[in-house]
């Protein structure tokens, strides 16, 4: 599985705003995403992980995850967080859309 890779604004934004060399590692991990997406023997690198239906999360670097849904058309990533916001997000089961 290939799809595109489609991304919110909000994520953009707050990847603009990390320290260089934490963008460059999730820019790297989001230029993975499409290509391993849906091949668990290759994406262990990535830490991909089921959360919910269609709905997916995965390491961007040491600190940050992406939560990204799999849509028909794309992988749409719709946002960027450390652990705990998306532990916050899942409890409060207001997944970013």
């Amino acid at each position: 599985m290939n799809k595109p890779l489609s991304i919110d604004p909000a994520v953009l934004r707050r990847l603009k705003g990390l320290p260089k060399s934490e963008r460059t590692e999730c820019l790297l991990a989001l230029c993975e995403l499409p290509e391993m997406f849906g091949r668990p023997h290759l994406h262990s690198g990535l830490g991909i992980r089921k959360l919910g239906s269609r709905i997916f999360e995965c390491r961007g670097n040491v600190a940050l995850r992406f939560i990204f849904q799999d849509r028909p058309s794309a992988l749409f990533v719709s946002f960027l967080g450390t652990h705990d916001e998306i532990k916050t997000l899942l409890q409060r089961r207001k997944y970013p859309r």
